[in-house]
């Protein structure tokens, strides 16, 4: 395709996009659509967008201030409305789910790279609810995650004798952590316990991709879908073969355990698993609707899991950094419940309620996904006279709603003494109900997450001190960063971990004798 030919398309294309848009605010009576910048001719809104590398969160919750709770923007015919009140999204992605729960097909995330597969990328469909009907039985409430309690405890504690043997390593420790579960739940593998895992590292870079390439307003192939079709030797097309390369590992996320577990279980010497569970009763036919649930629910149990997971975890001990009194209220609570020698497991949540409140205030001081994923309305609808097209991408600002002056106290401050009942206090709003979803689309992991951020709070709270780093005698400064993206980690910062006493360095020891490691299934995946 030459130049002017590509020039062509693209004109052609924004046209279309023009015309459409045109035809749709003629078409509907219903109302003007939610207050916003006002648009440029062709190109609408492509201006108003968060610029690369900028905190979206940040970027949109300015429009509370200069439109209202729900504003709007234009870009290339497609309408993007952006909520900054809790109260409109659980009125519209709750209470209205039935037409507020497909998704967009982000092409460069969903089409070019292969994400369209994973369950949180599901447009609302047939298949969609075939998905959550598979995993419903294995994570659909505290009760069904309770018989992975056991593995989450063991694999929490050896998070532990790391951290203890390699403090500089937070990051890949937590990592380590949360994928040693997921993969164990999933497909009944054993990660290396010592070096890096290979299934881990090709998941991890899958998310890394997908925090990339899932971010709305990034890729221009996402407001011209006919770039896709760009011969990828142009300059300019670089895209292409980015995707090309991402698509290529997350394909290896999906099929390497898939096989994994397929050979184990012919092999007679397979450990349970969903995935073994699910082919109890026979392997799904090479190609068929089912093989495509069965393999693509799987990927999503460890691609949908582990990132969120361990961004949480990386923001509790960033928040622990910062706030050295409340570690020392917390290892109070745990040292008066539990005595100084033992590690909290699931059972003990109900008593310890200070460290609830510190597991709720890390999803309520900085949300995983701070603007969830998009979902995309089916049909027109409007509210409080705003119309809302079908086929409208709609925005919620999670941080926005964890962060509302009117919700939540002081909520720049890591402080989780605000769900905490006094005579004074009412307990603030639980952010578990923004954190994890809406409606329909609500996280269907949310149980077994929430419980892995417990253990890994608790336990190491209870062994382990927090602190600044100290350089030539002085402490060296923190300050809470985050980076943008669909997951939104924290900007690494400098601290130091250490065990609270001698006594606490040996409990953490006991891991070892107590759970030894287990031969790791790596070795396997060379062969598949």
């Amino acid at each position: 395709m030459s130049l002017t030919s590509l020039v062509g398309v693209i004109l052609g294309v924004i046209a279309l996009y023009v015309a459409n848009s045109l035809w749709r605010a003629k078409k509907s009576p219903r109302g003007s659509l939610p207050p916003g910048p006002k648009p440029m001719p062709l190109v609408g809104n492509i201006a108003d967008l968060p610029p690369v590398g900028v905190q979206d969160w940040v970027h949109w919750v300015k429009h509370k201030d200069l439109y209202g709770p729900i504003s709007s923007v234009t870009v290339m015919g497609q309408t993007i409305v952006i909520i900054n009140s809790g109260k409109i999204a659980q009125e519209l992605l709750g209470k209205r789910s039935a037409i507020y729960s497909s998704r967009p097909k982000l092409v460069m995330a969903s089409e070019m790279v292969g994400w369209e597969h994973i369950l949180a990328m599901q447009t609302y469909s047939d298949r969609f609810r075939a998905y959550r009907k598979a995993m419903q039985p294995y994570l659909g409430s505290e009760s069904a995650v309770a018989p992975t309690n056991p593995l989450q405890e063991v694999e929490a504690h050896r998070f532990l004798l790391r951290v203890l043997r390699d403090p500089k390593n937070l990051a890949h420790h937590i990592q380590t952590e949360a994928g040693a579960v997921i993969l164990k739940i999933a497909y009944g593998y054993t990660i290396e316990p010592h070096k890096r895992d290979p299934l881990v590292h090709i998941a991890n870079l899958a998310l890394e991709h997908f925090s990339i390439a899932g971010t709305p307003g990034t890729w221009l192939v996402d407001m011209i879908p006919a770039l896709k079709h760009v011969p990828a030797c142009l300059p300019g097309a670089g895209f292409k073969r980015t995707a090309q390369a991402w698509k290529n590992n997350l394909e290896n996320v999906a099929e390497k355990p898939y096989a994994f577990v397929k050979q184990q279980m012919e092999n007679g010497k397979y450990q349970p698993s969903y995935l073994s569970n699910l082919f109890k009763t026979g392997y799904p036919p090479t190609g068929s609707e089912e093989e495509l649930v069965a393999k693509w629910t799987a990927a999503s149990l460890y691609t949908g899991g582990t990132d969120t997971t361990v961004c949480a975890i990386e923001t509790f001990f960033l928040a622990m950094t910062l706030n050295p009194e409340i570690q020392r209220k917390a290892q109070e609570e745990i040292d008066r419940v539990l005595g100084p020698r033992q590690l909290p497991k699931v059972a003990d949540r109900k008593r310890l309620p200070y460290i609830n409140t510190i597991v709720k205030e890390v999803l309520r001081w900085h949300p995983v996904a701070p603007m969830g994923i998009p979902h995309m309305s089916s049909e027109d609808d409007t509210y409080e006279g705003h119309f809302i097209p079908k086929g409208s991408l709609i925005m919620p600002n999670i941080w926005a709603f964890t962060h509302d002056p009117e919700t939540y106290k002081d909520p720049m401050t890591f402080r989780p003494e605000r769900f905490l009942a006094t005579e004074d206090q009412q307990p603030e709003e639980d952010p578990s109900s923004y954190a994890f979803g809406f409606g329909r689309r609500i996280c269907p992991g949310r149980f077994l997450a929430d419980n892995t951020l417990y253990l890994s709070v608790a336990q190491s709270l209870a062994v382990f001190n927090v602190a600044k780093e100290v350089e030539n005698g002085v402490e060296v400064g923190v300050e809470a960063k985050f980076q943008p993206g669909v997951i939104s980690h924290p900007v690494p910062w400098r601290y130091k971990v250490t065990p609270r006493s001698k006594e606490h360095e040996e409990l953490i020891l006991s891991v070892e004798n107590e759970h030894p490691w287990g031969e790791s299934d790596a070795p396997a995946l060379e062969t598949l």
